[in-house]
């Protein structure tokens, strides 16, 4: 019998490709997203599509009870949806942190609950959180989304041990950048906040998407994040955390790195970018 996976977040970048590797791998794919005319393509490759925004808990019950009714079974829920929200901590609205979190971290969260009890019941399954270096290593103008990340981490950590009794894996997958419109809609989202003069550097760096992500000489491609998430999902015993890319693997040392060394390099980033 073919496994099944279901996908948040597939209308671009590394959701899409997921879909498509998990095709590949003779999988049947749901493939969600929160308009599903943006993964119409997806349907024509012979992914079963649906609508679903991870912040609707009506939404997420249906499409669930929609895929076991269908195929009986989950084995693996790719938590990818999400995006970011740039911008100094004081100047971004409570309201902003509160959308922030409800999709990156709640949202995730509801899709945990709504799944996992019919992997319990089968003894078998994978969940993958699409996370970030940033989860790790959070950096200036970055607060909010590096915070959001963060958390999706410390409960993955948590999970992963709580769910492995049943035979379920919990695994997060740590990008760097990548070479997607990620970083155009996260640079977008420090427009649409009060922007003061006293962070003017750090809104320079910001503007320049390339020194965030996307274009940058670290980026990677999509579809080399969606190599892991199968591996993942197709491993016995897949590893807790997957970093994936060049500046992943060493980024992630940063935390070995004392605080003030940390500040003091991200202080003369910004000297430089002012």
């Amino acid at each position: 019998m073919e496994k099944t996976v279901c996908i948040t977040g597939c209308s671009s970048g590394i959701g899409r490709e997921t879909a498509r590797q998990f095709l590949q791998e003779e999988w049947t794919v749901y493939a969600t997203a929160r308009d599903t005319g943006d993964i119409a393509d997806l349907a024509e490759l012979g992914c079963e599509t649906a609508e679903l925004d991870v912040t609707n808990d009506v939404q997420i019950q249906s499409v669930v009870e929609h895929i076991l009714a269908e195929t009986g079974r989950i084995d693996c829920l790719v938590n990818n949806a999400g995006y970011g929200q740039l911008g100094p901590v004081e100047d971004i609205p409570v309201r902003d942190v509160e959308k922030q979190f409800d999709t990156n971290v709640y949202g995730p969260h509801r899709l945990v609950r709504e799944v996992l009890p019919h992997m319990r019941e089968r003894g078998d399954g994978t969940i993958v959180n699409v996370s970030s270096l940033a989860g790790r290593v959070s950096f200036p103008g970055g607060g909010v989304y590096c915070g959001s990340k963060a958390a999706l981490e410390s409960m993955t950590d948590a999970l992963r041990v709580e769910a492995d009794r049943f035979g379920v894996d919990v695994v997060l997958v740590e990008p760097g950048p990548v070479a997607s419109n990620f970083s155009d809609r996260a640079t977008d989202s420090a427009d649409d906040i009060p922007r003061s003069e006293a962070y003017s550097d750090i809104y320079s760096v910001i503007d320049d998407t390339s020194a965030i992500g996307g274009d940058g000489p670290g980026a990677i491609e999509p579809g080399e994040v969606a190599d892991w998430i199968v591996h993942a999902a197709s491993a016995t015993r897949p590893n807790a955390r997957y970093p994936v890319g060049k500046a992943a693997k060493l980024g992630s040392l940063a935390r070995l790195v004392p605080d003030s060394l940390r500040d003091t390099a991200f202080k003369l980033a910004l000297k430089i970018a002012g």
